[in-house]
């Protein structure tokens, strides 16, 4: 399943872009290259790509743009990698749409580790065909958990990325239910992911303004004081048949 992932680096420092490209590659998976954003275009354009790890301080157009660009069109899961590791750019790259952030140096078992996690999370990996999904209609919005989209009253499809998904998937089907940011994360990401509850914040945010847009659609999340996150819309499940 994981193991054949086709995954993209892109870094423009030759010795530390192929000491991530060995390290990935020896956990069995398809890794390519790109030293800036015209090669990472190239290799988008031309192959199926899983997952993209992605340096900041690059040459020309930078990680940051680059980030905001392929979230603009695609749902491809993004892990930001950079030695600018301060709180305020890991903020600013979760918030223009990365799915994680590690700042380097990093330990090699938990670049491998936050891959394995947002290869999981993601809709662009195997998933178990044996797993059934269902349909959630609530406030005029449709949730389909199986195929991972979700649509509005009007029919069309709205992007959501890997870990945005996850995160409402959790809240709608525990809908009353006050969830702290800590079980958030476990229940998105597991018990041995590492605690970020600010990233928490961010996902909330980022789904916000793309379900309630200008303020003109019901509110469906609440926000609890030192409490967490409660949906507060009513879903049914739909019978298929």
């Amino acid at each position: 399943m994981l193991p054949s992932a086709h995954l993209l680096v892109v870094e423009d420092d030759r010795e530390i872009r192929s000491l991530v490209a060995r390290t990935l590659g020896a956990e069995g998976w398809r890794v390519s290259q790109a030293a800036d954003g015209r090669e990472m275009d190239v290799l988008l354009n031309t192959s199926r790509v899983d997952l993209v790890l992605l340096d900041v301080m690059l040459p020309g157009e930078d990680g940051l743009s680059l980030c905001r660009r392929l979230r603009a069109n695609s749902a491809i899961p993004i892990l930001i990698v950079s030695a600018r590791g301060d709180d305020v750019d890991r903020v600013v790259g979760l918030e223009i749409g990365a799915d994680d952030y590690l700042p380097k140096p990093f330990n090699a078992r938990e670049l491998v580790a936050r891959v394995r996690a947002l290869l999981r999370r993601s809709a662009l990996s195997a998933c178990e065909p044996s797993v059934r999904g269902k349909r959630l209609t609530f406030s005029g919005w449709t949730m389909d958990t199986r195929h991972r989209t979700l649509t509005n009253a009007d029919g069309s499809l709205v992007m959501l990325t890997p870990a945005e998904f996850d995160l409402l998937q959790v809240l709608v089907e525990r809908a009353g239910r006050v969830l702290s940011r800590e079980q958030l994360i476990d229940l998105t990401q597991g018990r041995t992911a590492t605690p970020n509850e600010r990233s928490v914040d961010i996902l909330i945010s980022r789904l916000r303004r793309k379900m309630e847009g200008d303020g003109s659609q019901p509110k469906l999340i609440r926000t609890v004081r030192s409490g967490g996150y409660e949906f507060v819309g009513d879903p049914v499940e739909v019978r298929e048949g």
